[in-house]
């Protein structure tokens, strides 16, 4: 189901590209080029496409929600636990005196400035 949602999510992906590269620009110095397909009577297809795009926008996020919930708990799992090991380890070698976990960094020393003589 997992692999099924991530498939359906990439065709609508691609659709939507293709959807917003058709379309013709609302505004902009594009939109002088493009006036003439609004004279042959094409307004049909822009409200078709514009649809077409919230359409496909609305089908990932769901899509998405849905791939979410369709994931196997146990890959999820190990996956965390995983990641989980990984930040433990990270902890482990930026620990100070107190035990506290703050990043370690090395302060360059302060150079000194010369002292500018007064004008006289």
């Amino acid at each position: 189901m997992y692999t099924f949602c991530i498939v359906l999510i990439l065709i609508a992906s691609v659709l939507i590209i293709l959807a917003v590269l058709v379309q013709s620009p609302k505004s902009g110095m594009a939109a002088n080029f493009g006036a003439s397909n609004q004279v042959i009577g094409v307004r049909q297809t822009t409200d078709f496409l514009e649809k077409f795009t919230w359409t496909m926008a609305v089908a990932i996020l769901a899509l998405s929600l849905l791939a979410t919930l369709a994931m196997d708990r146990e890959k999820l799992a190990a996956s965390n636990s995983s990641m989980s090991k990984d930040a433990e380890a990270l902890i482990e070698t930026v620990t100070t005196e107190q035990g506290v976990a703050v990043p370690q960094m090395e302060v360059p020393a302060a150079e000194e400035q010369p002292v500018a003589e007064p004008a006289e």
